[in-house]
């Protein structure tokens, strides 16, 4: 190949490139962006729970104190009620 031909094949190539964006220069189009109400709850809703925290201090507190003193205890029949109804719930 010679590289007088690899040059003419590049400057056509340019110059069609030039031309394409000062065709898009000409037209002059404007973007717009509306967020409908229900995206903007969706929105406050996610930066809400975005800034909570992702565990409840109040309420494992007195657990966590109870299991550290030996004290927390676990209903063997009720634990297995519960789970039962769950599983009944999921059919």
């Amino acid at each position: 190949m010679r590289i007088e031909a690899y040059t003419q094949v590049q400057q056509l190539y340019q110059s069609q490139k030039v031309s394409r964006t000062q065709k898009t220069q000409k037209t002059a189009h404007t973007d717009r962006l509306q967020i409908s109400n229900q995206g903007k709850d969706f929105q406050t809703a996610k930066a809400a729970v975005a800034a909570a925290p992702d565990i409840r201090e109040e309420l494992t507190a007195p657990i966590k104190a109870r299991i550290q003193n030996g004290t927390y205890g676990v209903d063997n029949a009720s634990f297995a009620e519960k789970l039962l109804q769950k599983q009944e719930e999921m059919r």
